[in-house]
């Protein structure tokens, strides 16, 4: 009888091309997408190396994180940007690699275009010049992010030396609260484990609230992974899966998605299988969440008080978030807020921040800005009238790209402002120099739009009831 093996371990299988004792295992790697800032110097290896891309219908590139998300008819102002851009689009035309240039339909964050064209899919292995890479994990697919010097090397052999990492679970059971969203989950989870709870391992989310979660809602977990230090992290296939890949542009038809249904069915943790670690989260006790720090990890419940120091990475953190031991994170002002990211760009996150916005005005003095996560996502979010509800509420409705998460082009916070931002990382100078990021979920930011301060839906409709 063959050992019971958890999901991991059977995509790693499948995958491997060649296994040595003491030496990493030779995966092979079924799609591979690029953008344009870590794809440069992988194609000028290739060419110092007088190779070809070995499989260029296998990869996709993307214009995704130096693009402007304004004024798509004027020349782009920034000049590391266009040259990024114009060696992104030169390098893909020269080896044969598709690509979506800015603006153009279908052009988009890399990690919600994966899964939006049905290219991201079950028992796969996915790898990207990006350390999100992990989202696509939702799917049951292997995804992770590699260094520029292995981009290089997928694209000569569609294949990558990687040593195997160990297991983890991550055991979210019971059901979430009503007002706790995939956002708020993943960043409970991050407080306990930590930013280093999942270094050396690929986690697995189960239980009955990650069962319970949208597609759109696993990538938000999975997508935040990489800030526990996680290679990876991954959610077995299941009906919800399968239901969102149907009909998608390269899901497979007719009898191939019916024998593609029967094998995904079989992508799961076999029930005796040995996790390396395991953690147990009751969901029940989730609660709507903000980051207080400069890592995911340093996070408590809205409804909490700024924690005091116990050391002194904290007290730094404090230091330069400007914030004082003890005062009510629903008591800060914020000068910004930013919807978007490949964390929480996606259609039903829009519709999310829509809904509680709608009937209201964004705070004045206050910088609210929207941007879809692809420009399929923008073209359907005015289609439904989401775009108009943004704007008569006074957002900065904006077209697809990275935008404030990475702070680049005109997308930034100036030093000492504070953000509302439904991004992945609230690191220092994250999204412009001396800027102050708190990270929460697409709901909590369209109500602190509105309010000016942190603030629950729950926070809004009991100030409408007092008005």
């Amino acid at each position: 009888m063959d050992k019971p093996k958890t999901l991991f371990e059977k995509v790693w299988e499948r995958h491997v091309v060649k296994s040595r004792e003491s030496e990493p295992d030779l995966l092979y790697v079924d799609f591979h997408l690029m953008h344009e800032v870590t794809s440069p110097h992988a194609f000028n290896m290739l060419r110092q190396m007088g190779r070809k891309v070995r499989r260029p219908d296998l990869t996709l590139a993307t214009m995704d994180h130096q693009v402007p998300t304004t004024n798509l008819d004027k020349p782009v102002q920034d000049k590391i940007a266009a040259e990024q851009m114009d060696a992104l689009y030169k390098n893909s035309e020269e080896f044969g690699v598709k690509m979506l240039p800015w603006g153009s339909k279908g052009q988009g964050i890399v990690h919600v275009i994966g899964p939006e064209r049905g290219l991201t899919q079950p028992g796969m292995v996915i790898v990207c010049g990006d350390s999100h890479t992990s989202t696509h994990g939702a799917f049951g697919s292997l995804a992770f992010g590699i260094g520029i010097s292995e981009v290089a090397h997928v694209l000569a052999t569609q294949t990558l030396p990687q040593r195997k990492p160990k297991t983890m679970a991550v055991n979210i059971e019971g059901k979430l609260p009503s007002d706790v969203t995939a956002k708020d989950l993943i960043l409970g989870i991050l407080q306990q484990i930590g930013t280093d709870g999942g270094v050396g391992h690929v986690i697995e989310y189960r239980g009955e609230a990650i069962r319970s979660l949208s597609m759109e809602g696993r990538m938000t977990v999975c997508n935040m992974s990489i800030e526990g230090g996680a290679r990876a992290g991954m959610i077995a296939p299941d009906e919800v899966t399968f239901e969102y890949l149907k009909g998608r542009s390269n899901s497979p038809t007719g009898e191939d998605w019916d024998e593609a249904v029967s094998a995904w069915k079989e992508l799961y943790s076999d029930e005796e299988a040995v996790f390396d670690k395991e953690i147990y989260i009751d969901a029940s006790k989730l609660k709507p969440f903000t980051t207080w720090g400069t890592t995911p990890a340093q996070t408590i419940p809205l409804d909490s008080k700024i924690p005091y120091p116990t050391n002194e990475t904290e007290k730094r953190a404090l230091e330069y978030m400007g914030l004082k031991p003890g005062i009510s994170i629903k008591d800060l002002e914020v000068d910004a807020v930013f919807i978007g990211s490949c964390t929480n760009a996606r259609i039903e996150d829009l519709r999310a921040a829509a809904t509680v916005v709608k009937g209201h005005k964004v705070k004045e003095g206050l910088r609210a800005i929207v941007v879809p996560g692809s420009m399929n996502i923008k073209e359907q979010a005015e289609i439904e009238g989401l775009a108009d509800i943004f704007i008569d509420a006074g957002f900065e409705w904006r077209s697809a790209g990275c935008s404030m998460c990475v702070g680049m082009n005109d997308d930034i916070l100036q030093s000492g402002q504070r953000s509302a931002s439904t991004s992945n990382r609230n690191f220092e100078g994250r999204q412009g120099k001396g800027a102050r990021t708190h990270l929460v979920s697409p709901s909590v930011a369209a109500a602190t739009a509105v309010i000016g301060r942190f603030a629950s839906v729950t926070d809004l409709n009991k100030e409408e009831v007092t008005q």
